[in-house]
C-alpha cells in the first residue's frame, strides 16, 4: 500500500486516540520501527487490556474456534484468548502475513466484531498492523473487502521523539543515545533486498539491552560481533568508529581546539572517518548559513576548521573531501565555508 501521508509515533498515538474508539485502524510499517510498541502504549492509555493476535501464526480454528455438540445441534466456540468479559484491545499483530482463510475469517471480527455467533464486549477496539511489501518482509495482498474495512495510516521513525523516550522513559544505554544523537539519520533505515541485519528501533534497543548486559569493558572482537549482528554495515562501522573514539578520548571539539591530533595509526581508520563525519556534523550545526550572518566566533571557527582541514588532508586527501561532500540527508556546509576552503585548500574542493 502506498504511503503518501506518514505519521510520527505521536501523531499516529493522537489519531488512534480520537479514531480507533470508533472505527478499526490499520498500522502500515516497516520491521522494528515500533508499531506494537505504539499499540501496547495505546491500551495502556485507555485502560484496557491489550490481546494480541499474530496472523502470520494463525489457523482458522485459531480464530472460529472448534465445534462442539451443544445439545441437538454443534455449535462453534471462540477460543479463550477473545473471550472476555470486558472490553479490550484486540491487536491483529501482522494481519497481512496471514493465509487468506484467516484473512476471511477476519472480515466479521473487524467490521462486526463476531466470530460465529460470539460478540466481543461492547467498547472492544479492534486495531491491526502489518509490514509493507517492499520490505521484504512476508506479506500477503490484502483483500479489498479487508482494506476498506479499516483506516489505515503509515508510521515513520522520528529521532527526536525517540530520543526523548530513550532519556526520559526508557533508560537507553548513553552510548546508543549519545550517537544517535550525534548521527539521527541511522536511527532507521530501509530493509535491503538482501538478506543482511538493518538499522531500526527496535535493533538500536536491542543493543542497548546487550550493552548493559555485558558491560562497558566489553572486548573489541566480541563488540563488532554485536554491533555488526544487530545493525546496518556502515551504520555499525561508525558505532565502532564512536566508541573507539570514546575509549581513546578524542572528541571532535578538543580538535578543532588543537587540544588534540587526528589520529594517524592505520588501525584507527574507523575512528578517523567517524571524527570526520561529526566534524561536518559539528560545522553545519554551528556556521550560519548566509556571509553576512558571520560572527566573530564564527569567523575564528572556520579559521580553525581550514586548519583541521589541512591536518586530516596529510593523513587521507579522500576523507578530507568528503567533509566537504554532502552527508546522507544531503545536506552541505555553508557555500561561503565551501569557497573559502575550495580557495585555500584548492585539492580539498569535491570534484
Amino acid at each position: 500500500m502506498l504511503s503518501a501521508i506518514q505519521l510520527s509515533p505521536a501523531q499516529a498515538f493522537d489519531f488512534l486516540l480520537n479514531v480507533a474508539t470508533t472505527r478499526p485502524v490499520f498500522l502500515w510499517g516497516a520491521p522494528g520501527i515500533g508499531k506494537s510498541a505504539l499499540i501496547r502504549r495505546f491500551s495502556s492509555e485507555v485502560g484496557m487490556e491489550c490481546v494480541s493476535l499474530l496472523g502470520s501464526q494463525l489457523a482458522p480454528e485459531d480464530l472460529m474456534g472448534i465445534p462442539q455438540i451443544d445439545g441437538q445441534c454443534s455449535r462453534f466456540f471462540p477460543p479463550a484468548n477473545i473471550v472476555r468479559s470486558e472490553p479490550f484491545v484486540l491487536f491483529l499483530d501482522e494481519l497481512n502475513a496471514s493465509s487468506h482463510e484467516i484473512q476471511k475469517a477476519f472480515y466479521s471480527l473487524i467490521l462486526e466484531q463476531r466470530v460465529g455467533e460470539y460478540h466481543l464486549p461492547k467498547g472492544t477496539i479492534v486495531i491491526g498492523a502489518g509490514n509493507r511489501a517492499k520490505d521484504a518482509a512476508i506479506v500477503k495482498p490484502m483483500p479489498s473487502a479487508l482494506i476498506n474495512r479499516m483506516v489505515h495510516i503509515h508510521l515513520r521513525a522520528d529521532h527526536r521523539q525517540w530520543l526523548d523516550w530513550a532519556i526520559n522513559e526508557s533508560g537507553i544505554h548513553p552510548w546508543v543515545v549519545e550517537y544517535i544523537q550525534l548521527r539521527p539519520d541511522q536511527l532507521w533505515n530501509e530493509p535491503p533486498k538482501h538478506e543482511e541485519p538493518f538499522s531500526t528501533p527496535r535493533s538500536w534497543h536491542m543493543l542497548s539491552d546487550a550493552l548493559y548486559s555485558v558491560g562497558e569493558n566489553i572486548g573489541d572482537e566480541m563488540l563488532e560481533a554485536l554491533i555488526y549482528g544487530l545493525l546496518s554495515p556502515a551504520h555499525a562501522g561508525g558505532f565502532k568508529g564512536f566508541i573507539k573514539q570514546i575509549r581513546q578520548k578524542f572528541t571532535v571539539v578538543s580538535i578543532i581546539k588543537g587540544d588534540l591530533n587526528w589520529p594517524e595509526e592505520p588501525s584507527d581508520r574507523d575512528i578517523l572517518y567517524f571524527l570526520a563525519h561529526s566534524f561536518r556534523a559539528h560545522l553545519y550545526k554551528e556556521l550560519p548559513a548566509e556571509e553576512n550572518s558571520l560572527k566573530a566566533e564564527h569567523r575564528q571557527l572556520a579559521i580553525q576548521a581550514k586548519d583541521r582541514l589541512k591536518s586530516l588532508a596529510r593523513i587521507s586527501v579522500e576523507i578530507a573531501q568528503s567533509v566537504m561532500g554532502e552527508d546522507d540527508q544531503g545536506r552541505k556546509l555553508p557555500a561561503w565555508f565551501l569557497l573559502e576552503v575550495a580557495r585555500d585548500l584548492p585539492r580539498l574542493a569535491v570534484r
